[in-house]
């Protein structure tokens, strides 16, 4: 109850949490996408958003959703489609297995299925089930958890317009860890214009105890934040760095000005999780301000070449 509360008061109090409701509820869904992002990116940011001359990161991914709209980027976005378009490129064995895929819950045949998978939805970043022990899985729960999903067009929340067109799914792949470890280091790196940079280190991927950490690609360490605490002790570099790296680049060749090739390492093994046009939606302030400037100019729009 307490929680309700206070969901409550953060409502009425607060203007940005209130914003952020109210876009997840779909008030906003027929807003234009140029007024709808200058709204949220005011909310955000507390400035107006400059699309005539967008300098820092954040303003440019903006820009990039507006203006850089191709086909094939559907393609990159859907957790399913995107596994055939990544082995055409680097190879298969860089795809974690496919387990089955569906158009709706009740299509889902558990008996098929291993004693440890995860269940995903092809179209949103929302729609996630681990399953650890089949035995003990909340079906109720994990039906109701991908039905809400798979209502849900992902593209309205950030107008990320990649995901505006992608098929509903629900897909079901191989449980992966590395050794006893069971949730794995997320090593997403920014390329810019075909050239990888930055390395977004996440430990503790979607639980309380999530740190992100950054640095470039000789791995030094980056003393810059966003939305999650950097973290305390010092983080190994990853024995694949290198073949993540190359293999970025790879992908990253007819890619926009900015794309996120994300990847896990498993047992000494690299393997893909997907594309990401816009990082954190373009939504996410730089502590210090001065790295927005700084990857800003990394991005070369199409007027800046």
């Amino acid at each position: 109850m307490l929680h309700v509360v206070k969901k409550i008061k953060k409502f009425f109090f607060d203007p940005k949490a209130r914003q952020d409701f109210l876009a997840a509820q779909g008030v906003y869904n027929k807003m234009l996408d140029e007024p709808y992002l200058k709204m949220r990116f005011n909310s955000k940011f507390g400035r107006e958003l400059n699309l005539e001359n967008p300098t820092t990161f954040n303003e440019k991914l903006q820009w990039l959703k507006l203006h850089d709209r191709k086909s094939i980027y559907t393609t990159m976005v859907d957790k399913y489609a995107v596994k055939q378009y990544v082995s055409d490129r680097i190879g298969a064995e860089y795809v974690i297995p496919t387990l089955g895929v569906w158009n709706s819950f009740d299509e889902i045949d558990f008996d098929s299925l291993p004693d440890q998978f995860v269940l995903k939805c092809t179209h949103d970043s929302g729609g996630l089930v681990i399953v650890k022990d089949k035995s003990r899985l909340d079906r109720k729960k994990a039906q109701s958890r991908i039905d809400e999903s798979l209502k849900r067009n992902y593209f309205y929340l950030g107008r990320e317009w990649p995901y505006k067109d992608v098929r509903p799914r629900i897909l079901a792949e191989q449980f992966m860890q590395d050794g006893n470890s069971e949730v794995l280091n997320v090593y997403k790196i920014f390329n810019f214009n075909g050239e990888p940079r930055i390395i977004q280190v996440i430990q503790g991927d979607k639980t309380k105890s999530e740190t992100i950490d950054y640095f470039d690609v000789e791995w030094n360490l980056l003393k810059f934040r966003q939305n999650y605490p950097n973290s305390e002790a010092p983080l190994k570099r990853p024995e694949t760095l290198e073949e993540m790296l190359f293999l970025a680049k790879k992908l990253a060749a007819d890619a926009p000005p900015f794309i996120r090739t994300d990847f896990y390492e498993a047992n000494g093994r690299v393997y893909f999780s997907e594309f990401t046009f816009y990082s954190d939606s373009g939504m996410a302030a730089f502590h210090p301000f001065e790295w927005d400037l700084k990857l800003g100019s990394w991005i070369k729009l199409p007027m800046e070449r």
